[in-house]
């Protein structure tokens, strides 16, 4: 196997490759968050309590934005090749154990597995793709990486609910199995790729583990308050241990400069910083598919396939957006799409919240509603992430990338994890209006992007 520096890129991809890398994104993005879907089938199979469930199902998520950025960072040291097929091998063994689980342990640590390998693989194929690809070529790859990303959190509630009312939930996992072993067959000889400025810096072990602590204590902080009491001493603890670990993290990452797990100075790039907030904002809209697939089947009696085929539209718009989102990058710059994204996934989400209406009217408004969620996602995916990946220096790409992609886990879960919590406490005013009050808050958090990608993201012609 041949090994390319960082520091000297050249198109050396080809579309086996890609094929292979778009799989590897799908075992995370179409399988594992395909749970979100599955809620009820699980919790009737599965010993596993309710709020227990609920830190499952952003566990993959919130184990993936904790180890992103220093798997990036080892991808950068060790080789991105060998880090995806790391991140390939983890995923079997993840799948493997929700596949066998019949209690609360092992499902939480194969969920905790599956997170760790989205976390090798995610920042290690992008930083390959910006180095195998160029110009043009890197753009329609980064496309194709878009697809298997947002395209499919698009799909997985419908594959999800589909094959959880047809074979049962289990075949979810044995499916995904599938995917990520003939993703290593496709990668097998893929010209490996490491940075040599990247092989001289050691893992900021330090800082890993006090990030990795303040974020499962943020998340237990909004999964088990509810069920603890928000007043607790349990969960105040929790809170307290959250700031003085990140206040830590901080001081920890400050003093060690260039060697830190997370660079800040990459931020010093208002572009970049845009990509990366405004990304983590609207990833955590994914509790937008969460509520409304609870509140459909246990609010609405539909089941987890009728559910599913309501995200129809998005998965259609999402995946035919996506291209045109390249298009409109190249003719226009990532700005104006990055500013529509959001604007047409918070209308959507604004009326999927509209649970006052009738079954028919409602069923209606939903799927109209999905395919705005589609135009907005597509249409701004595409511009953000060449934006992130196109700023990041090139001895730094898997780092950055890390960074990118920790935005898209750490947002995911804990929108996963906000919404899960804020319609739990909202149920004594009825699964109608807990669920329409859960939904405006992940409103709330697309007018957030929006304002970031106005304030951070400059014009085409402003971009360096």
């Amino acid at each position: 196997m041949s090994t390319v520096s960082l520091e000297h890129p050249r198109s050396a991809g080809n579309d086996r490759w890609l094929a292979g890398i778009v799989l590897g994104v799908l075992t995370f993005w179409l399988f594992a968050q395909s749970v979100i879907n599955v809620v009820p089938d699980i919790k009737s199979s599965v010993a596993i309590p309710a709020a227990t469930l609920n830190l499952a199902i952003s566990l993959s998520a919130l184990f993936s934005g904790c180890f992103i950025v220093a798997c990036g960072g080892l991808a950068d040291r060790f080789g991105r090749v060998r880090l995806t097929r790391l991140g390939l091998w983890l995923s079997l063994a993840g799948s493997l154990m929700l596949v066998l689980a019949q209690e609360s342990t092992l499902f939480l640590v194969g969920r905790a597995v599956q997170g760790l390998s989205a976390a090798c693989i995610m920042p290690a194929t992008l930083a390959l793709i910006k180095t195998w690809y160029q110009g043009a070529a890197r753009q329609r790859a980064i496309s194709f990486w878009v697809i298997g990303s947002w395209g499919g959190s698009g799909l997985c509630s419908l594959v999800g609910g589909a094959i959880a009312t047809g074979i049962g939930w289990r075949w979810i996992f044995i499916i995904s199995m599938l995917f990520a072993g003939l993703a290593l067959l496709l990668l097998r000889g893929a010209q490996e790729n490491r940075s040599e400025q990247a092989a001289r810096h050691r893992l900021d072990l330090p800082g890993l583990i006090l990030l990795a602590a303040a974020l499962v204590l943020l998340n237990l902080f909004i999964t088990k308050g509810r069920d603890w009491g928000w007043a607790s001493p349990a969960t105040l603890g929790l809170l307290a241990g959250f700031v003085i670990t990140a206040l830590c993290f901080f001081r920890a990452e400050r003093r060690r400069g260039g060697q830190a797990l997370i660079d800040f100075s990459l931020f010093a790039n208002r572009a970049y910083s845009g990509a990366v907030i405004s990304n983590m904002l609207l990833n955590g809209c994914i509790g937008t598919m969460m509520i409304a697939s609870i509140y459909m089947q246990q609010g609405r009696q539909f089941s987890a396939f009728q559910t599913g085929l309501m995200t129809m539209g998005y998965l259609v718009t999402v995946l035919a957006m996506i291209r045109v989102g390249e298009k409109l990058l190249q003719r226009y710059g990532a700005r104006l799409p990055m500013m529509i994204g959001p604007v047409l996934t918070g209308l959507g989400i604004f009326f999927i919240s509209c649970t006052f209406l009738g079954d028919t009217a409602y069923v209606a408004t939903v799927f109209a509603s999905y395919v705005l969620f589609g135009l907005g996602l597509g249409c701004y995916a595409t511009p953000s992430t060449d934006t992130a990946v196109s700023h990041a220096p090139h001895d730094k790409a898997g780092v950055a990338s890390g960074l990118y992609k920790m935005g898209s886990s750490l947002g995911g879960a804990f929108g996963l994890a906000i919404s899960a919590s804020l319609y739990g406490l909202l149920l004594p005013l009825g699964m109608a209006r807990a669920a329409q009050f859960a939904l405006l808050a992940n409103t709330g958090l697309c007018l957030a992007a929006l304002v970031v990608v106005f304030l951070m993201v400059p014009r085409s012609n402003q971009l360096s």
